[in-house]
């Protein structure tokens, strides 16, 4: 195994609070009820469309929250979010074996946001929504793979939600579910996992074994 893939939110950081809250603030600008912490972590993991399509009720005006939620969330200062558990003393172990990537479905201004302050200098490349689509469509994993120089077969994809187990299917890469984020090994497992993480450092030995 040459590089690995990571998924953003629910995988390498805990941003669910300061995705709620300027959810929040954009719904009650356009005069919206609130979503809880809950609501927000089941509507995570297809993209701030699909966030927005799913915080709001029928018949809004999905384009306009949705530019008003990414301008929010992207100046957002991050106050709530955290990396998981082991996550940063993991991840410098790995960079000095293998190329290292993110591809995520947040916004890529969003990403490079929280990438830059919380993993500086980590990555070998930073992909978010924007020049591909959306996962599961696997075109992004497959350039991220074609930037690290890692044929697709050499990489393993690690995330917490189904969209990311499907989509390195999709790409001929190898998938590790990781159990602390924002979805169930049940639903982890209904789309075609095999291998899981019960802590962010088990990912060495997988690797290891891989």
């Amino acid at each position: 195994m040459r590089a690995i893939l990571f998924d953003l939110d629910g995988t390498l950081l805990d941003t669910a609070e300061d995705i709620r809250a300027s959810l929040n603030e954009t719904l009650a600008a356009f005069g919206y009820p609130p979503v809880s912490g809950e609501q927000t972590r089941a509507y995570v993991g297809n993209g701030a469309r699909r966030l927005l399509e799913r915080a709001l009720p029928a018949g809004a005006d999905t384009d306009a929250a949705l530019d008003d939620f990414r301008v929010r969330y992207a100046s957002s200062a991050h106050l709530f979010t955290r990396p998981y558990e082991g996550v940063e003393q993991t991840l410098l172990r790995l960079k000095e074996k293998y190329r290292l990537a993110v591809v995520t479905n947040k916004p890529q201004e969003a990403a490079d946001s929280v990438v830059a302050k919380f993993f500086p200098g980590v990555f070998d490349y930073v992909g978010g929504d924007g020049a591909f689509p959306c996962k599961p469509d696997p075109s992004h994993a497959r350039y991220a793979a074609l930037v690290l120089r890692a044929a697709p077969a050499d990489c393993l994809f690690v995330g917490d939600g189904e969209t990311d187990a499907v989509t390195a299917k999709r790409a001929g890469m190898r998938f590790a579910g990781a159990l602390w984020g924002y979805r169930s090994r049940e639903t982890l497992a209904a789309a075609g996992a095999t291998v899981f993480c019960e802590r962010f450092s088990d990912l060495e030995k997988i690797c290891e074994n891989s």
